[in-house]
């Protein structure tokens, strides 16, 4: 199977006030460094926002120890809508990202959290931000430069679907998060901080372990995606944003960083995932620029690609990375990389 995602490179969290949430995992999370803060019109995303394009504010977050970002994504026009009900587990969409963790027992100590144990026999912890959204703290072994801070960036998401099955084609088929780390059904008890302890799933957790391909695989490292379906009798989940669009209130969608867009849309297409969106060639992201592209999941979870093709060192002397006539997937030199985080934003108190 050909190579097409190199890592996590961003979640995108939907919010009302996007400095106000970047300071928050900023402070508690480690995100420290605003890769860009960028306001523009999301003009190519109609598909997925009724015909209306939204003006936003969107701040990519990143913690240089390791992970993926966090876009933080402010709806300036029109306002958003937060869904009419609580997400639960099980509904569809993405009901919780994963935040790697040093020490998940120390960082649960810190903010007063119940510690869980998963299938795999590994502790983890459940942390809602102040917006109602669910993070799971969780263990990793991929680290670019650990810095002091006891978590890192994403590593992974918990995506409720209606048939694992359907997911798998997409997730682990066409995308290669391959490596099958457990598929369990049953009551499990590390639902309980959730009140789901008495409700039974199938999940699925996969995961792609970290290579040396793609510029900035290092940083970014492993990839783990957990399938969750609510297979009670009775169970009647909702879609998070059943009756919302891109860009409103909460996990808005999941973005890998992508090592060869074209090969990747021919996959995709060949398998039932046609691209819904293509920015064809750079689109200026601020003082970022890539080609990006999305796809729906079998149910609607928003899917983005992203192939890198700028990003920004220091601002003001206009020094970026240029990656677009690079001809090699081999990862950029580790100092390289750690430039990027030279833009890091000390947390107001």
């Amino acid at each position: 199977m050909s190579e097409f995602i190199s890592g996590i490179q961003q979640v995108g969290i939907g919010v009302r006030d996007a400095a106000k949430a970047f300071n928050w995992y900023n402070k508690i999370l480690g995100l420290n460094v605003p890769l860009f803060d960028d306001v523009a019109e999301a003009k190519l995303m109609t598909p997925h926002t009724n015909g209306i394009i939204r003006q936003r504010r969107a701040i990519l977050a990143l913690n240089m120890a390791g992970g993926g970002g966090a876009e933080i994504w402010q709806s300036n026009r029109p306002e958003p809508l937060a869904p009419d009900f609580t997400p639960e587990l099980g509904d569809y969409g993405i009901f919780a990202i994963k935040i790697k963790s040093l020490d998940v027992k120390q960082f649960a100590e810190v903010q007063k959290l119940k510690v869980e144990v998963s299938p795999e026999n590994k502790s983890h912890s459940w942390l809602q931000d102040p917006y109602g959204n669910q993070l799971q703290i969780v263990s990793d072994n991929s680290w670019f430069k650990p810095n002091g801070s006891l978590t890192g960036g994403v590593v992974g998401v918990i995506i409720g679907v209606s048939n694992i099955d359907k997911a798998l084609k997409l997730y682990k088929d066409t995308l290669g998060i391959n490596e099958i780390v457990y598929d369990k059904s049953g009551e499990f008890n590390d639902f309980a901080t959730l009140g789901k302890g008495n409700t039974r799933f199938r999940r699925v957790l996969l995961r792609k372990t970290v290579k040396d391909k793609g510029a900035f695989s290092r940083l970014l490292g492993n990839v783990e995606v957990e399938l969750i379906q609510n297979i009670e009798t009775d169970a009647r989940p909702r879609k998070i944003f059943g009756d919302r669009s891109w860009g409103d209130l909460g996990f808005i969608h999941l973005c890998f960083d992508t090592l060869n867009m074209d090969n990747l849309k021919q996959s995709c297409q060949k398998n039932g995932f046609p691209f819904t969106v293509d920015s064809s060639d750079t689109f200026d992201m601020g003082e970022a620029g890539g080609r990006f592209t999305y796809i729906e999941d079998p149910d609607g979870t928003l899917i983005e690609f992203v192939e890198t093709h700028r990003v920004p060192i220091i601002k003001k002397i206009g020094w970026y990375l240029d990656l677009k006539k690079r001809k090699t997937q081999k990862p950029l030199p580790n100092w390289m990389v750690a430039t990027m985080g030279w833009g890091k934003v000390k947390a107001e108190d």
